[in-house]
């Protein structure tokens, strides 16, 4: 940080806080330096020749001379490795025990002294230097793990690795948790360290809140995902590769990866993208959906200051015919900033206004951050100091940090009796009537004007009672706060699915909630990357998520902030919010011009609310993410793989958001199959490109031939809007009912549509045959 930023720092906490921020820094460094020794001289290793191995069930263990490597394929096809007895526990990404070993497969030894594993949907081949393929069952090569290399300290301590991995020349990556630069990861360097990047984020920008060492790598050959379960500091080096590159030969995609510490170890998944996908929420558990509400448009600001503005802004949005579900209450609501309290003077009846804004149909939505005010007299402070609850340092003394509050410290979600306590206090933010929470600044955050904005790597945790520093857990600290605020959601009120998404995150994070963008700056770069970290986060499992409309840190133009609101619409999370002095993000601040068109948007959301529904539920079934790659259906198609400006909603929809400054007609790739202009209802037939009208009343959608799409009619009732298929061919689609907001399993319904004497009949597929819908159909495309 250079000497402008560490003034703007200042001025945003203020100069007490500024030189709190200082010495709090200085003074994690001088532990860091005290109590993490150096490495000093380090001791270089490689597995060597293979010396031996011992069939198990699924797979088996291959010694070498250094090192030992234990191999098993699960059922389902999932393969898991690990070095020197490394194994899938503990883990915090697991949502339970791992899945058995196929007991079909077998370890068997393989050419030039190797061996082998060989079963129904995957190969795994160990050469006989410590080498690891991943291959089809028709033998193509998905991903060579090359012998990985450790640096032991001599002195003792965790060893240093690195592993480098091989994919075939035409491959793309994608993954690695939330990336502005994504969703294709090109050539360069991606840090694996939560953080939060102390202001407005563009593409350029890495690391962000929520990083996760899992890669996809979609290729001609096949797709699979890898993740390598080290929750310490790491970086990925990407290369993609080239074909004919060098004498006519390949040259192949590699990926590095550097860890800091902590096991070496890893899953793959391989088949199409929806079987990956599937196989991996099955691993890392299924993500649980929003309450339906959550699902509808919402509204916040950093700065509303009183009861009174919250309910302006409501009748505001009511009075212009606008549809909101939800108002979010940032840490101006607070008590001078400290969590679980409120500012009785600005709001002086949390409860009576949830009351009167859910007689409405408006929730109110919670901030809840982890620091908590180091002072006496402060009830959660007292009782968790009581309780022992915060993160130490070696000596046994709390760690102290500086954020919004002052003087702060940290609960050790990574102890399950801290969890239980902390889940314990949201019965405050319930008894306030808040129908839901978000979590903020639980990278961890410590304000600093240099070095690393978070608690000192030297500081202590439990780690579910094995013990160790901030190296293994920071990554993982917004995970365990989550588990621990889901948790005590769920306990106080069992009939309900917890409405929580947080900042930051891990692998897993889906089995709590979602996540969203964060503070991505004002401008058009920010809104290309509010796509892109939508996108890549649901190909890692986290199929919730949505942008801060219209930027958090500055005031779009009034072109922009629509163009971001007709994105926003048609993303999983569709909030507006912005920062205490960038302006407002109220539709009609915009001018009347854009006050009509984001009516229209607001208007399509909740028509499509069925179906925001139907992909919620599906993706809890099937690990399936809501806003998906338009390579989804079609990863062989390479033009796809590289299109990263239009998006998949579910299977039915593909949307071209604008992305560019002053654009009213757009090019829009299409994958195969013939495509409507939902607004023209013309029809183009893909695979190819199509140059589309994109004024600023709407933004490119279209729509599948053949589907069918729960909407919302007319009326209000639910209603099925088929579009016609294509000559000779069928169509259909899955719905799912509402099952309201607590814990009710969700019915599949499957529908099909067919031409039968040119005109569209909509069926329900039965046990016994199919019958005719229950609900009103609308043809559309005809």
């Amino acid at each position: 940080m250079d000497g402008r930023e560490l003034v703007r720092s200042m001025k945003v906490v203020g100069s007490v806080q500024g030189l709190r921020a200082i010495r709090s820094a200085w003074r994690g460094r001088r532990t860091d330096a005290r109590e993490l020794a150096p490495r000093g001289a380090e001791r270089a290793r490689v597995p060597g020749p293979v010396s031996g191995a011992e069939p198990l069930p699924g797979g088996g263990t291959v010694r070498f001379a250094r090192a030992e490597l234990h191999v098993c394929v699960t059922v389902g096809g999932a393969v898991f490795w690990g070095w020197d007895g490394a194994e899938p526990l503990p883990s915090y990404a697991l949502a339970d025990a791992p899945p058995e070993p196929d007991t079909r497969a077998g370890l068997e030894p393989d050419t030039d002294g190797g061996w082998r594993v060989v079963s129904e949907r995957v190969t795994v081949a160990v050469s006989r230097h410590g080498g690891v393929e991943v291959r089809t069952p028709g033998g193509v090569v998905l991903r060579r793990e090359l012998p990985p290399r450790w640096w032991e300290p001599v002195g003792g301590g965790p060893a240093r690795w690195v592993q480098r991995s091989e994919v075939a020349a035409d491959a793309r990556f994608f993954g690695l948790g939330g990336r502005a630069s994504g969703p294709r990861l090109r050539d360069g360097t991606y840090r694996l360290w939560n953080t939060d990047p102390g202001g407005g984020f563009g593409p350029e920008d890495d690391p962000l809140y929520v990083t996760m060492p899992v890669q996809l790598v979609v290729a001609d050959g096949g797709t699979h995902l890898a993740f390598h379960d080290n929750s310490w500091d790491g970086r990925v080096t990407l290369r993609e590769g080239e074909e004919g590159a060098g004498s006519g030969h390949d040259r192949p995609g590699t990926s590095e990866l550097r860890m800091d510490g902590g096991p070496l170890r890893c899953w793959v998944m391989t088949g199409t993208p929806a079987r990956v996908l599937h196989s991996w929420t099955a691993l890392t558990g299924a993500p649980t959906p929003p309450p339906s509400w959550a699902l509808g448009p919402q509204h916040a600001r950093w700065g509303f200051g009183s009861e009174r503005e919250v309910r302006r802004i409501v009748a505001g949005y009511r009075e212009r015919g606008l549809p909101l579900s939800a108002v979010h209450l940032d840490i101006d609501h607070y008590d001078a900033h400290q969590v679980f309290t409120v500012d009785r003077e600005h709001f002086p009846d949390l409860p009576a206004l949830a009351e009167e804004l859910r007689a409405d149909g408006v929730r109110l939505v919670s901030i809840v951050d982890p620091a908590v005010k180091a002072e006496p007299g402060n009830a959660v402070y007292d009782s968790g100091a009581a309780a022992g609850a915060f993160v130490r340092d070696a000596r046994g003394r709390d760690v102290q940090g500086v954020v919004w509050p002052g003087e702060c410290v940290y609960p050790d979600f990574t102890d399950p009796a801290v969890r239980e306590w902390w889940g314990g206090l949201y019965e405050e933010r319930l008894a306030q009537g808040f129908a839901g929470v978000w979590h903020d600044m639980n990278e961890p955050v410590s304000f600093a004007p240099f070095g690393d904005t978070t608690l000192p790597r030297s500081a202590r945790h439990r780690l579910e009672g094995r013990g160790g520093d901030h190296r293994e857990a920071h990554n993982v600290y917004g995970l365990t706060m989550a588990r621990a605020g889901f948790e005590g959601l769920r306990r106080l009120r069992p009939d309900e699915r917890p409405f929580l998404f947080s900042r930051s995150g891990w692998a897993g994070m889906q089995r709590y909630g979602g996540t969203w963008s964060g503070d991505v700056s004002t401008g058009w770069p920010g809104l290309r990357a509010s796509l892109s970290l939508v996108l890549g986060l649901g190909l890692c499992g986290v199929p919730y998520s949505g942008p801060d409309v219209g930027g958090f840190d500055g005031s779009p133009s009034p072109e922009l902030y629509l163009r971001w609101f007709q994105l926003g619409a048609y993303l999983p999370l569709f909030r507006t919010h912005a920062a205490i002095d960038a302006g407002r993000r109220e539709p009609w601040e915009f001018g009347p011009e854009v006050l009509a068109h984001a009516r229209a948007a607001l208007v399509e959301r909740e028509r499509l609310r069925p179906y925001f529904v139907t992909l919620a539920q599906l993706a809890r079934l099937t690990g399936a993410p809501y806003a998906r790659p338009l390579w989804w259906g079609a990863p062989e198609d390479r033009t796809l793989r590289d299109c990263e400006d239009a998006f998949l909603l579910g299977d039915a929809l593909l949307v071209a958001p604008v992305l560019e400054r002053g654009a009213d007609r757009r090019a829009v790739r299409l994958p195969r199959g013939r495509w409507y202009d939902t607004a023209t209802e013309r029809a183009y037939d893909g695979p190819g490109q199509v140059l589309l009208d994109a004024p600023r009343s709407r933004i490119p959608v279209l729509a599948r031939a053949g589907a069918v799409i729960p909407v919302q009619g007319a009326d209000g009732g639910p209603e099925l809007e088929a579009w016609a298929p294509a000559a000779g061919r069928a169509g259909g689609g899955l719905v799912v009912r509402n099952p309201g907001d607590g814990w009710r399993k969700a019915e599949v319904e499957r529908y099909t549509s067919r031409m039968v004497n040119g005109e569209v009949r909509v069926s329900r597929v039965t046990e016994n045959g199919p019958v005719e819908p229950e609900w009103p159909v609308r043809v559309k495309g005809r």
